[in-house]
C-alpha cells in the first residue's frame, strides 16, 4: 500500500520559515507526481505546489512563488516543502499527495490524485 507521512508543521511568527517533509513509501510505479496541498479553516483545499519524479519539474502558483520550494530526495522517496517568509494567511492544514504521471507539470499540477497523507497544521502567528 502506498503510504504518505506528512511532518514539519508548527507554530511560527510571520516572516519566518518552516520545512515539511513527506516521506513516501510502497511507490511501486516508476512515474509519478508528488503535491502538497493546504486546507484553511472555513476554506476548500487549495494546491499549493507539485514536482515530477520524471524530470524534476515543478509548478508554483502565485500565491506561493518566490516564498515556497518544493524538492525531493529520491533516494529516500521523500519530498520536502520550505516555506519562507510565512503570512498568517498561509496557516493551514498542510497534505501531501501522489500520483501516477509521467508528465512535466511545468504548466500545472495533475488534477487527480490517487493518495493522500495525513495533514500537518502549519501555524503562521501575526
Amino acid at each position: 500500500d502506498v503510504q504518505l507521512q506528512a511532518s514539519g508543521g508548527g507554530l511560527v511568527q510571520a516572516g519566518g520559515s518552516l520545512r515539511l517533509s513527506c516521506a513516501a513509501s510502497g511507490l511501486t510505479f516508476d512515474d509519478y507526481a508528488i503535491g502538497w496541498f493546504r486546507q484553511a479553516p472555513g476554506k476548500e483545499r487549495e494546491g499549493v505546489l507539485c514536482i515530477s519524479s520524471r524530470d524534476g519539474s515543478t509548478y508554483y502558483p502565485d500565491s506561493v512563488k518566490g516564498r515556497f520550494t518544493i524538492s525531493s530526495d529520491n533516494a529516500k522517496n521523500t519530498v520536502y516543502l520550505q516555506m519562507n517568509s510565512l503570512k498568517p494567511e498561509d496557516t493551514a492544514v498542510y497534505y501531501c499527495a501522489v500520483t501516477i504521471s509521467s508528465d512535466s507539470v511545468e504548466l500545472g499540477c495533475p488534477r487527480l490524485w490517487l493518495y493522500w497523507g495525513q495533514g500537518t497544521l502549519v501555524t503562521v502567528s501575526s
